[in-house]
């Protein structure tokens, strides 16, 4: 009587097959391979060898809590046999006295996550056994042309894929500064963290099954990973908050990276983690997509617009005194806002549309009912096409929304000026390969002005008036009056006209740094041949970062008078004793004034933004950085200010060179002192690696440093 085939062990090979998969960072323990690329496995047998006319090995796959064949969450195929007409596929690769090498292959389409592999083997005239062989990991793969997230550039893949540290780029458009992160998609247990993720979501838990038969779309995926940044619909990573007072947790602008935030949640059980905002949840988003496959970038845009009401336009309200009346502020433009964005195939929309989506996990407004944003197609955003999916209308306002000033003053609304460029500037992401930032406005909005712009203004504004305001909107009143298609087109119509008499301009005169007074001047021209008396009322606010304003707590009056075609300047001084109470976590001011001609209604504003800055932290690597050895960091500081901060914590990290951040606790620091701590730890991953560094205080949060470090192999 025949003997039956027997598997005594079976090897996964996972370090070669974590190598050719690009996935050895994350572990050489377990099998962690990408869909659509072929891996090998070894069974060892106990008595002989496979024979092929004697032994049928049957392999079968499953994913999720109720693997289904005609879902796609279960494959049963066995080598060399079309028969079984499964995309999954099985050859063999190397058949030895005692041993079986094989190669399988998931399809381009398999759904992500975890699966379990068996394997039922047939042996002529001997019974039929089953085993379980293990367990591993299947990940989108932008390496596969087949794969809907197929990237051809392999410099953009090691960015947006392989690369674990970056830059987000915050501040203003005058002053944009780059905040170094730690995005870490490849540390230990992330993966898991990143699968445990998906289970949490609100799809799996009304139908786990279903959910898993999705996983095999970028857009499902991107969509469920952005609902489950934040926490608004469910126990979600980020509770994000925007006002003043993060005792209770951490401030967002403490955090260097993702891998701690993963990792509070997980441990947690899945209690949201405080506090995060839009850069906090792009970056985490980033790691996440990143770590399941998905390439993805962290973009950030300078007067990003805010509209909750739909129709394209952002509304401002000013009282007399040129301050932002909040009461009335629904519409508002942020300082800066960020999001993700991620390369995918769109089969949903016609073919010119895929390439890099738009996704927003920060929670703004709801999308079918839930806190998610995207995927948007960049260049459908660009070309006004706000109806195709998902949330393009809303995205489209976020970069070129026109945005409207009314003055509020005597119980009536004045209409002062429209400005079709203030929204959407200097859309910035990290360079490839290059700590350099990137401009990418132009792939979101033609040029600001031209004929292509209104254009593309003008398709988008008849799209959302034709099909009224969207659900996710209701409930918000529409601006004081509607704009037609011929304002919409021709904005200088609604101008008023003593903008083209007379003409006001804020300039710094120095760098305004945290801690000294502040100097400016109000440049005013007159335009015309006549003779004009002004009254300018100046103010200024702090704001936070999502553009609400704080109290006033500066005013002034100037009265200028202007001979024909003169110009004259306004010397202003804020002290740091004016505003040092009433500065926002954000560190911003806005100045503002409103001016008027004594003998006319003519009303005009001008305002500017003004980040106050902060020095930097500098890191000296100590030595050569070998794997495995020991490497000592100085980081130095200083405290900026005319008087001492005290609860000073200095907080250090970094993907491959520490297990987890270090957190330093310094105290007190004198009057404008520099301090330096000198740190070790020993590298675990070589190559190219970031040091990131924060120093927090009772009067400020973030001052930030970075260090890039080369690690080499062991000597």
């Amino acid at each position: 009587m025949a003997q039956g085939l027997e598997v005594s062990v079976s090897d996964f090979q996972c370090y070669q097959n974590n190598v050719q998969h690009h996935t050895e960072e994350m572990s050489f323990q377990r099998l962690i391979v990408r869909r659509g690329q072929d891996f090998s496995i070894t069974l060892y047998f106990k008595n002989r060898g496979f024979q092929l006319d004697m032994d049928k090995i049957i392999f079968i796959t499953e994913t999720g809590p109720k693997p289904d064949l005609s879902m796609g969450t279960r494959a049963v195929f066995s080598i060399e046999e079309p028969s079984f007409k499964s995309p999954w596929i099985a050859l063999i690769k190397s058949n030895g006295t005692n041993f079986l090498e094989v190669s399988l292959c998931a399809p381009p389409m398999a759904a992500i996550g975890q699966y379990l592999l068996k394997v039922h083997i047939d042996s002529f005239q001997g019974p039929v056994s089953a085993y379980h062989l293990g367990e591993f990991i299947v990940l989108f793969n932008p390496w596969c042309p087949a794969d809907e997230v197929y990237l051809e550039s392999e410099p953009q893949r090691q960015e947006y894929i392989m690369n674990d540290y970056g830059f987000i780029y915050q501040g203003n458009k005058n002053w944009i500064r780059p905040c170094p992160w730690n995005y870490g998609q490849f540390e230990e247990n992330i993966i898991d963290i990143c699968l445990k993720l998906l289970d949490k979501s609100l799809n799996f838990q009304v139908d786990p099954a279903m959910d898993c038969a999705l996983r095999g779309s970028s857009v499902y995926i991107s969509r469920v990973v952005s609902a489950m940044i934040n926490s608004n619909d469910d126990n979600g990573v980020l509770n994000g908050k925007w006002s003043e007072g993060y005792a209770d947790g951490i401030s967002p602008s403490e955090w260097n990276g993702s891998v701690a935030i993963l990792k509070k949640w997980y441990a947690t059980g899945g209690q949201p983690v405080k506090y995060g905002q839009c850069w906090v949840f792009a970056a985490v988003m980033c790691t996440v997509m990143r770590c399941l496959g998905i390439p993805t970038r962290v973009i950030t845009n300078f007067d990003s617009g805010h509209d909750t009401d739909g129709n394209l336009i952002i509304d401002e309200y000013y009282d007399h005194t040129g301050r932002i009346l909040e009461n009335k502020k629904k519409d508002s433009v942020w300082n800066f806002h960020v999001w993700n964005e991620c390369w995918m195939a769109r089969r949903d929309l016609p073919s010119k549309y895929g390439g890099w989506q738009l996704l927003d996990a920060t929670p703004q407004e709801t999308s079918n009912g839930v806190y998610c944003c995207g995927p948007a197609s960049v260049r459908a955003i660009k070309e006004g096409e706000v109806d195709l999916n998902y949330d393009t209308a809303f995205a489209f306002s976020m970069v070129n929304a026109d945005c409207v000033s009314w003055l509020v003053y005597g119980g009536k609304e004045q209409k002062l000026h429209r400005d079709t460029s203030l929204v959407g500037n200097l859309i910035s992401t990290k360079s490839i390969q290059s700590d350099e930032r990137e401009d990418v406005t132009e792939n979101y909005k033609y040029e600001e002005g031209s004929p292509l712009e209104r254009e593309a203004f003008l398709k988008a504004l008849q799209k959302v008036q034709s099909r009224g305001f969207p659900e996710s909107h209701q409930g918000h009143s529409p601006p004081a009056e509607p704009f037609s298609a011929t304002e919409a087109a021709n904005p200088h119509l609604i101008s008023p006209p003593g903008l083209k008499d007379v003409s006001l301009k804020f300039k710094l005169v120095e760098p305004a740094y945290m801690g000294l007074d502040i100097n400016f001047v109000l440049h005013t021209f007159n335009l015309v041949l006549t003779f004009k008396d002004l009254k300018v009322n100046l103010s200024a606010q702090s704001l936070l970062h999502d553009g609400s304003p704080l109290p006033v707590f500066w005013q002034d009056t100037a009265f200028i008078s202007l001979m024909p075609n003169e110009a004259k300047t306004y010397p202003c001084t804020i002290r740091y004793s004016q505003y040092s109470q009433f500065l926002s976590p954000d560190k911003l001011i806005r100045i503002s004034a409103l001016g008027e001609e004594m003998n006319s209604s003519d009303k005009f504003l001008v305002d500017k933004i003004i980040t106050l800055e902060l020095p930097s932290i500098m890191i000296n690597v100590l030595g050569e950085a070998i794997l495995g050895q020991t490497l000592s960091i100085q980081v130095i500081f200083e405290n900026p200010l005319l008087e001492e901060v005290g609860d000073c914590v200095l907080t250090v990290e970094g993907s491959g060179l520490f297990k987890k951040q270090m957190k330093i606790i310094i105290g007190i620091l004198k009057p404008q002192s520099k301090a330096s701590v000198t740190v070790k730890t020993v590298p675990f991953k070589s190559g190219q690696r970031q040091i990131q560094a924060n120093l927090k205080s009772n009067k400020f949060k973030d001052i930030k440093g970075y260090r890039n470090v080369n690690v080499a192999p062991e000597l």
